[in-house]
């Protein structure tokens, strides 16, 4: 079964079939999809079924978990939060992405704080990384409020729009982020 996570403003739970049109509108805006290295735009129907249809399979065997982002206060859908390409009690790559009208409140950053620490103590991961596109500095931002310490520049690594574009490669390791959450806590 997959986790429902909470934090003080956000609930993040798996998604359901209801959540389709807000996923194709929210996800399927320009900006979200200029950003990211795997949402198409225009978002094809149908697609946001699709990929909430796999994020439950996928997570069974222990692949990827693809929450949703809900503030609490009205159930709204604000963005989703994953960890992918896990490997169990080794390493996952952190996703996400927030809809555009609730950028810059800190939703992303709360999120992730959530799911690192679900990766870190019921994963047992020893790491978790995460690009983004060197274009994106915003994502940069919420990776290194979580932690993240850039490890390098991927040149020209991926192709968006049909031009090549450098990612940015961060990470956190279990100790680092024990530490951070000793001194804060």
């Amino acid at each position: 079964m997959m986790p429902t996570l909470e934090t003080p403003r956000l609930t993040l739970s798996p998604f359901s079939f209801d959540d389709a049109p807000a996923v194709q509108k929210l996800a399927g805006d320009f900006t979200i999809a200029d950003t990211t290295a795997t949402i198409p735009h225009p978002y094809p129907d149908g697609a946001a079924e699709s990929w909430i249809a796999s994020s439950a399979s996928l997570w069974l065997v222990q692949q990827t978990l693809a929450l949703a982002i809900r503030r609490k206060e009205d159930r709204a859908l604000l963005g989703a939060i994953s960890l992918f390409a896990i490997l169990p009690e080794h390493r996952a790559e952190l996703g996400y992405w927030i809809g555009r009208p609730f950028w810059g409140k800190g939703y992303a950053s709360e999120a992730g704080h959530a799911i690192l620490e679900f990766g870190f103590t019921e994963l047992k991961l020893t790491r978790i990384h995460a690009e983004h596109l060197a274009r994106n500095p915003a994502s940069g931002r919420v990776m290194e409020k979580l932690g993240f310490t850039q490890e390098g520049v991927l040149r020209q690594h991926a192709i968006k729009w049909g031009k090549p574009e450098d990612k940015v490669c961060r990470g956190i390791l279990r100790g680092e982020w024990q530490k951070i959450n000793q001194t804060v806590r």
